[in-house]
């Protein structure tokens, strides 16, 4: 795959003007949008199909480029010891640090309130119904299990099924690895310059991204105005409040204990966070993160493997809300929660936070299904909750990134397949350029 190298010194005098920059065009396309959204929110809703391109265009490239870094990552390991010890590391961290989210989420909620004293009047909430999943059994153990295998090669690729495409993956780097390597290496070369291409696919969206940006926030405004908001104003500020407090507490001491500054970490990805708030999606950056964490000091192998999977088995952000809008609903419907039933929500949601990544709709979709499996939360209240869900989204998604990002770090670290002089090349060039990094 492509290599993207620090260099210090010249890159400073020749860093581009702010305004150049994407993070600072990105930053500049939410003001907008958030201008045009309040003052014609007619016209913002229309606005909403530069966002849907620029999704569109990110998404043809998701899948081929999971593909080919898990599969050229599993043949540069040169062996499955290797393979099987950062995915083994990589699982248990994410079944860790998802029950802590989900329990820091569940105690945020009762700390906070969430719900208490507004009263169900779903009536007068003219929401657009939440979207269910499709077939009933889509989050049972077997269903999602089931889920898990394609039920051939390209189907998983034209449905953006991203739990599939790693199976896929998986068996496919594994094919590669049995072979003889005269065999192998003619065709780790063409996946190679195929990724090369697909990096540059990538960087060429890109440029779209502030257009995309605000189109997402001015149809957000627009479609949502200010009446729902201030209704559910606890809920979205303590939803707000709660992930940065996850991120600064709970994955600031995950980084602590391996030694990663976590402030640091946080503006070696800035940009990619501005995408994020902007677009509200993480699968937008998913790309750039594949490129961009081997410059940090993570092997391309590792990056590769551990990431992909993490959107998928490691959803901080969307632990969160799943388990405070667990608390929201029982609160604003009057439905008491003792502990022992919370224990037994969190144990749904942990099986059912795993399939955000495969099912289209994405974290509001697996919340309805949590909230219809447990049997006792008014599936009534999810109009109210989705009014609200455009704004809401923007911290999980953000929250998932962060998270998978530090997951990928730590992963790195325990395999021993982390560059520590590498990291501090590249945060010599952050110094040196007075916080700009390589461009990708």
């Amino acid at each position: 795959m492509s290599s993207v190298s620090v260099t210090s010194g010249p890159t400073a005098a020749a860093r581009k003007p702010i305004w150049q920059g994407l993070g600072f065009q990105i930053i500049l396309a939410m003001v907008l949008g958030v201008a045009v959204g309040f003052l014609f929110p007619s016209v913002a809703v229309q606005l909403k199909i530069l966002g849907d391109i620029f999704l569109r265009l990110i998404k043809t490239a998701v899948a081929p480029l999971v593909f080919l870094c898990v599969a050229v990552g599993i043949v540069s390991a040169g062996d499955f010891k290797r393979i099987g010890k950062v995915g083994l590391v990589a699982m248990l961290y994410f079944e860790i640090v998802s029950t802590l989210a989900l329990a820091f989420g569940l105690l945020a909620g009762n700390l906070l309130g969430v719900g208490h004293g507004m009263a169900p009047e779903t009536g007068a909430v003219h929401a657009a119904k939440p979207p269910m999943p499709a077939g009933g059994d889509a989050h049972t153990t077997l269903g999602f299990i089931l889920n898990v295998f394609p039920d051939n090669f390209v189907g998983a690729f034209a449905r953006g099924e991203l739990l599939q495409v790693l199976v896929v993956a998986i068996i496919f780097g594994a094919a590669l690895l049995r072979m003889k390597s005269e065999k192998r290496e003619p065709v780790e070369r063409g996946l190679n310059r195929i990724s090369d291409v697909l990096f540059e696919f990538i960087h060429i969206i890109m440029m779209l991204a502030p257009i995309g940006t605000f189109g997402a926030v001015a149809y957000a405004v627009g479609s949502s105005g200010t009446a729902v908001l201030l209704s559910l104003i606890q809920l979205v500020l303590s939803f707000y409040a709660a992930v940065v407090l996850f991120i600064v507490l709970v994955l600031g001491t995950v980084c602590a204990l391996f030694r990663v500054n976590l402030f640091q970490f946080l503006r070696f990805i800035r940009e990619e966070i501005y995408i994020v708030l902007g677009t509200a999606s993480s699968e937008s950056v998913l790309p750039r993160l594949l490129e961009k964490l081997p410059i940090y000091g993570v092997s391309k192998q590792t990056a590769g493997l551990v990431l992909p999977t993490g959107y998928a088995f490691n959803l901080d952000g969307t632990s969160i809300y799943m388990s405070m809008g667990v608390i929201f609903l029982a609160n604003a419907y009057g439905v008491p929660l003792d502990i022992g039933q919370q224990l037994g929500i969190l144990g749904i949601m942990l099986l059912t936070s795993k399939g955000a990544a495969t099912v289209s709709g994405g974290s509001f979709v697996v919340f309805a299904a949590t909230v219809t499996a447990t049997g006792i939360l008014p599936v009534e209240g999810l109009a109210i909750l989705f009014g609200v869900y455009r704004f809401m989204s923007i911290a999980v998604a953000t929250t998932n990134v962060i998270g998978n990002s530090i997951a990928t770090v730590v992963t790195a670290k325990i395999c021993g397949e982390f560059d520590a002089e590498q990291s501090r090349r590249a945060y010599a060039q952050m110094r040196d350029g007075k916080g700009e990094l390589p461009t990708l």
